[in-house]
């Protein structure tokens, strides 16, 4: 029991660290980074449609079976998701996009992006629970699937108005919620099913709504033919990752 604990946090560790990628970024300069900015963001829409269209929907489907549950609950996640934007919206008015004043999207990418970490804490520490192989195999696949993620999310950030050491830190505080999400799966045994039932289609719906309504329109202010044609690149990369990944697990 005790070495389930073990190796079970120290897998959230390594894989919290993945979200420290953007370190590689800092070394920028800022008008480089702008200019590879809609890159990162088009390489997040293809992340966020892929894990919520390939991954996190067929896995609810799979745990619930074919009925209204998940489609509601993920409709409940986009309701959700756009209530707090209007929340937001209302209080930061129409102030510009800055360093001071980041873009409500940041705000919604680090709750989305804390309930997925949520979520991989709890599948690390049941798998683990089950056996240490099974444990180390997801890990594997959690990191696989973790980098292309945190690339995209510390572009949304940036984009979004922070500095990127800003979006750095916030970036590996919200990872850091997966040890949360362990801890919660080891001290309720196996039994966190019905918690994955809610947290899966819902994190999908913000996943969704994020990378439809606020992302997506941020690509549209780019009209050249050979910029455009390099955003649909990355977002046919970021869903062949998701994709690819789901094929070698």
């Amino acid at each position: 029991m005790l070495w389930t604990w073990i190796y079970t946090f120290i897998a959230v560790g390594i894989v919290s660290t993945i979200s420290l990628v953007g370190i590689f970024f800092l070394s920028m300069q800022e008008e480089r980074l702008k200019r590879i900015l809609h890159w990162l963001v088009s390489f997040a829409i293809g992340g966020l449609f892929g894990d919520a269209f390939i991954h996190l929907l067929p896995e609810s489907f799979e745990k619930t079976g074919h009925g209204l549950p998940v489609p509601l609950l993920t409709l409940s996640g986009i309701l959700l998701f756009f209530i707090l934007e209007k929340f937001m919206l209302w209080r930061h008015c129409h102030v510009p996009t800055s360093h001071a004043h980041p873009h409500p999207v940041v705000t919604m990418n680090l709750i989305g992006d804390g309930l997925h970490n949520l979520l991989d804490g709890m599948i690390i520490g049941a798998s683990f629970q089950i056996s240490p192989s099974l444990g180390i195999s997801t890990t594997l696949a959690i990191i696989l699937h973790e980098i292309p993620q945190e690339i995209g999310d510390y572009g949304v950030l940036v984009h979004g108005g922070l500095s990127p050491q800003k979006a750095l830190r916030f970036n590996f505080l919200s990872a850091l919620i997966s040890l949360v999400g362990a801890f919660l799966s080891l001290a309720a045994g196996l039994h966190s099913e019905m918690f994955s039932f809610f947290v899966l289609p819902m994190t999908a719906g913000g996943f969704i709504y994020m990378a439809g309504t606020d992302l997506i329109p941020e690509l549209r202010h780019e009209t050249s033919l050979r910029q455009s044609a390099i955003q649909l690149f990355f977002i046919a990369l970021g869903v062949s990752l998701m994709a690819l990944l789901l094929a070698v697990g």
